[in-house]
């Protein structure tokens, strides 16, 4: 067992800072610009879903490079080094609308994003060891809040801020998002510094329990299929539907705050369950979430629509972390949530330009979220069967 930082709930506050940048800027903030990208480069759906499918290849790249350097590399130097690319990465996306020059940005913010945020799970793992309820709930505030506060900051400003300069200051969009990204990194950095991973004992792969995982792996490939598709496309829906630029602000504020509280409810159920009970009532939630904007596409429809999924959508990768923690040994801890990270990866790559493409041939987008709902709730049945692993002694 490593030893304990000297203070930890602000090691967390920094490690949740990178989440912010590698989750809530560069994977999706991207769909608060969509509609105005869109519009003003005259792309379809596909064009518009294939950037962030761009983006999801991008994360399998580093995924795998994570996978492999995981048990060669101290974690805190992966985590940094996919941070500060991650910003220069978004920084330098709006500084050309080619499409060929968007897509390579995307890739790479994707490569270097899945590096910080795989080894940030394993980081925060290390927290409060000898304590499994907070150690649970920091797992949880590391993706809620992390990922929350990014979708707030970029929810309460770009809409509001397109809607005012109009759809050709998409560019100045991603200029003010990778300045902020800039702005969170000195935290981040020393607070992956202050963790020290548990010595590797053997330079061997981890033998980890594929079979055994085989449900819970299942139902997270569920998940990278279908959350993705409300993130991409639900402002894009919102404006075909006639939302002003406010009540989008308010939907993706309202996602964002839901988001940063959603630790605290899932909380007891991350602490209390060991087996893939917590993934699968995650994922029911956010089929729920994904649906309703269509089937009430009004004010008070979406907004409940952003609560619900918003409290469900980013403990995802959180019950799988904890389910890693209380299930595996901790030196196979990094190598499991990499390949995690891995098939969830591979399952995103697919669904937002595959959603694109349903878009264009029904000349709906709705379809597409409601075909999402449909694979997270397949997901959800796949992760309900997973047991607890017997041979468990982490």
């Amino acid at each position: 067992m490593s030893a304990e930082p000297r203070h930890p709930w602000l090691v967390l506050i920094g490690l949740s800072f990178g989440v912010c940048v590698t989750n809530g800027f560069a994977r999706f903030a991207y769909g608060l610009i969509l509609p105005a990208m869109k519009a003003e480069l005259h792309w379809t759906y596909a064009q518009a879903g294939w950037l962030n499918t761009a983006n999801a290849i991008g994360y399998i790249i580093g995924a795998v490079i994570t996978m492999v350097m995981i048990s060669r590399m101290n974690p805190s130097y992966l985590f940094n080094l996919g941070l500060v690319s991650t910003a220069l990465c978004l920084f330098a996306t709006g500084h050309d609308e080619a499409l060929w020059w968007q897509t390579m940005w995307r890739i790479l913010a994707g490569m270097f994003g899945a590096m910080s945020f795989s080894t940030a799970g394993a980081l925060t793992a290390q927290l409060f060891q000898s304590d499994p309820k907070r150690n649970a709930l920091a797992i949880a505030i590391l993706f809620g809040f992390g990922g929350g506060l990014g979708i707030v900051l970029a929810g309460a400003a770009l809409p509001l801020m397109i809607d005012y300069w109009g759809n050709g200051s998409w560019p100045w969009a991603w200029t003010i998002i990778g300045l902020t990204c800039f702005v969170m990194l000195p935290l981040s950095f020393w607070a992956a510094l202050q963790v020290r991973p548990p010595a590797q004992k053997q330079r061997q792969k981890p033998d980890l329990p594929l079979r055994a995982m085989l449900p819970e792996l299942l139902g997270y490939a569920g998940f990278g299929l279908g959350y993705i598709v409300y993130f991409t496309f639900l402002s894009a829906w919102m404006t075909e539907q006639g939302s002003g630029a406010w009540l989008i602000s308010a939907t993706w504020v309202m996602l964002g705050l839901c988001l940063c509280l959603s630790p605290f409810v899932w909380r007891p159920v991350l602490a209390r369950f060991s087996g893939g009970i917590p993934l699968a009532m995650i994922l029911t939630g956010i089929a729920l979430g994904s649906v309703m904007p269509v089937i009430w596409p009004k004010g008070l429809g979406l907004v409940i629509s952003a609560t619900v999924f918003g409290l469900c959508v980013f403990m995802s990768p959180g019950a799988v972390t904890s389910f890693v923690r209380q299930n595996l040994t901790p030196h196979s801890w990094g190598a499991a949530i990499s390949l995690f990270t891995v098939v969830f990866a591979i399952a995103q790559t697919v669904g937002p330009y595959a959603a694109g493409l349903l878009g264009d041939l029904t000349g709906n987008i709705g379809t597409s979220l409601i075909a999402a709902s449909a694979i997270l709730l397949a997901g959800a049945g796949c992760a309900v069967l997973q047991p607890t692993l017997k041979s468990a002694d982490a």
